[in-house]
């Protein structure tokens, strides 16, 4: 039995301080690497997680197991390069000889991004998180705070947001009251952790990547998302206009805003999701389930927005009846009918699916859960941009 023990660099700390490509493989090169990066900077925690990768595959040949130590990292200019570089090496250590499972070192929360890419590919017997102890004197704590401000990436999440606030702080407390200045710099302070704690800085960072991967690539998905968000930008301002200003009150105004804006809305939502269908047929493999269902799936919600939206608006703002086939349509019977509608589209839609379509029901749950999918489709769990 042999066992991979990989010491994960997610950040590029050997490559950047220490001047070492990866994949390091073998002991004497990690212990060597130990050295380098050691010397380069001895505060560096990957040290730390370098040594206790020799200590585990130390153990494990104790054992009578036959262990191989490697070292992988991930260069690139954002995270999704970094992941890339990280699949690469590991499929370039996996090339070397036959493995029969992984321990996965890490020392930070980031490493641990990689834990499912090994997964992907090895069995992960154990994920062992590297710890470094520190002092606990008022001096340490010193230390520490110096090095958290010599930290780019956390001075940029942490520092830059109360900074802004603080300054916004004295000009909002001169033209408004103290507590509308406070709950000003709250909400900023707040949307800013929630920008960096949900992964939105990532999702932005990797964005014009995955649009120019899209543009080269030929999807025909780039061109209907601009022409949906266009056409939710229409639907939002014709909402807007039927909603302000209006008597009746704001539940009569929400409901003006949804008759006005739901049509286009839904036809923004059709419009990408005939550009996901398009590319799926492009692609020559099957179209499935669920992007069949989609385009009658916003049909008919839309229809029930419509539908209940209408109701509402006739019964207390005096809209004029709806009239079908000369006969003039109660209320009630008018929300029957946007409700029958809707089912029967969503009817429809599983029909054509399911007529179309291969997959069964079972099918794409379990795909789904799997996370299986094409290469490089976002979403489906290959390790690509999300």
């Amino acid at each position: 039995m042999t066992t991979l023990v990989l010491c994960v660099d997610r950040s590029n700390d050997v490559g950047r301080k220490a001047g070492v490509d990866t994949p390091v493989l073998g002991w004497e090169a990690v212990r060597s690497l130990v050295t380098d990066l050691g010397l380069a900077d001895p505060e560096d925690a990957g040290v730390n997680c370098l040594l206790e990768s020799l200590r585990v595959a130390r153990d494990l040949s104790d054992e009578g197991e036959e262990a191989v130590v490697a070292v992988v990292s991930g260069a690139g200019d954002s995270a999704v390069r970094a992941d890339r570089a990280l699949a690469r090496q590991l499929d370039d250590v996996l090339a070397t000889r036959e493995f029969d499972s992984a321990v996965v070192v890490i020392d930070s929360a980031s490493d641990e991004r990689a834990v499912p890419m090994v997964e992907s590919r090895l069995p992960v017997d154990a994920v062992d998180r590297v710890v470094v102890r520190q002092a606990r004197d008022i001096e340490s704590t010193y230390y520490l705070l110096k090095q958290f401000m010599a930290d780019e990436e956390l001075r940029e999440t942490v520092l830059v947001p109360i900074g802004i606030g603080l300054l916004i702080l004295p000009v909002l407390l001169v033209y408004f009251s103290p507590a509308i200045a406070v709950a000003g710099v709250a909400t900023l302070l707040g949307a800013a952790l929630l920008y960096y704690g949900l992964g939105i800085d990532e999702f932005v960072e990797s964005l014009p990547e995955r649009a120019r991967e899209a543009l080269y690539s030929g999807q025909v998905s780039v061109v209907t998302y601009v022409a949906a968000l266009g056409l939710s930008v229409v639907g939002v301002f014709l909402g807007v206009l039927s909603a302000s200003p209006v008597d009746g009150g704001e539940f009569v105004a929400a409901m003006r805003f949804a008759y006005a804006a739901v049509p286009w809305l839904a036809l923004a939502a059709l419009t990408a999701s005939f550009g996901r269908l398009l590319d799926e047929l492009i692609r020559d493999e099957g179209v499935r389930s669920p992007y069949l269902n989609l385009p009658f799936g916003v049909l008919a919600v839309g229809l029930l927005f419509r539908g209940f939206a209408g109701y509402f608006l006739e019964r207390e703002a005096g809209r004029e009846p709806l009239s079908v086939l000369g006969h003039t349509l109660a209320p009630t019977e008018r929300l029957a009918v946007f409700i029958v509608g809707g089912i029967a589209l969503a009817l429809v839609g599983v029909r054509v699916a399911a007529s179309v379509s291969d997959e069964t029901l079972d099918d794409v749950i379990d795909e789904t859960g799997s996370g299986s999918g094409s290469p490089g489709d976002p979403g489906r769990g290959d390790g690509g941009p999300r």
